[in-house]
């Protein structure tokens, strides 16, 4: 008996799903969920009890994998780190493919990791990719005695149809009464003054983050290049970090007394 091709497809099409390659840009991911919110946990049992904490802020992977395997391999010889952040970029084209990639490698680290979200990272279904990974793209946690807030600043990306940066966010940390930290570093992918910032508002965002309790400094990524610089004129020194194609990230002790932080290549 002969069977209507039509039935022939369908019957194919039932029993061969592993050969349907789904579209890069489709935000399906493999089941990876909320790695910010669980590391951020992590990361507080780690350093609760700690009145010296070591992290690594490193640059954007984009399309650096052999470079970010290097920095994963490498760091996992040191035995002297608590934490990493990346500044964001984690993809260069918002693909599913990208995200998940870059987990897998960073995922392999001895220490547990955050990631903020950059401009690329938004691209195409990239924002949704994120959250559906990494969880809100403003957020912050505690290690040891200090607070890091990580925001949004990707203003451009996001054609000004939601508030970036996230003042309402921004307040609510302000307003927090805990006392189990005593200072703050904030974390951002975008530096006030760069292309992607909403720049109209880079006075009053700096006048907020110095309302956060005892600010220490301020870290971001995005310009693919080691800096550091006073923006404002306050004493609030921005720390920019090269991407992962310079092999190379900065590595932070935050002491009672204060910090120090060093370029360290690999």
């Amino acid at each position: 008996m002969k069977v209507p091709v039509a039935i022939a497809s369908l019957l194919f099409l039932g029993t061969s799903c592993d050969l349907i390659d789904y579209h890069p840009y489709d935000g399906k991911t493999n089941g990876t969920k909320r790695v910010n919110e669980w590391n951020a946990l992590k990361i507080h049992n780690i350093c609760q009890t700690r009145d010296t904490v070591r992290f690594v802020f490193m640059g954007d992977t984009q399309r650096w994998y052999d470079e970010t395997v290097s920095f994963v391999n490498h760091l996992n010889q040191r035995g002297d780190v608590d934490f990493v952040i990346h500044a964001g970029d984690i993809s260069d084209f918002g693909m599913t493919n990208e995200f998940e990639w870059v987990h897998s490698i960073m995922n392999k680290l001895h220490v547990p990791y955050v990631a903020l979200l950059g401009n690329h990272d938004v691209i195409g279904n990239g924002i949704n990719i994120f959250r559906s990974i990494y969880g809100p793209y403003n957020f912050s946690f505690l290690a040891g005695k200090t607070k890091f807030v990580c925001l949004n600043t990707n203003a451009l990306e996001f054609d000004y149809s939601i508030p970036v940066p996230d003042f309402g966010f921004i307040t609510t940390e302000i307003e927090d009464d805990e006392r189990e930290y005593d200072r703050t570093i904030v974390a951002m992918h975008v530096q006030p003054y760069a292309d992607q910032f909403n720049n109209n508002v880079a006075q009053p965002f700096q006048h907020y983050l110095n309302m956060l309790r005892n600010l220490q400094f301020c870290l971001h990524g995005h310009t693919h290049r080691l800096s550091e610089e006073d923006i404002f004129g306050d004493g609030v020194i921005y720390y920019g970090c090269a991407a992962m194609k310079d092999k190379n990230y900065l590595f932070f002790t935050l002491t009672p007394d204060g910090y120090e932080y060093e370029v360290v290549y690999y």
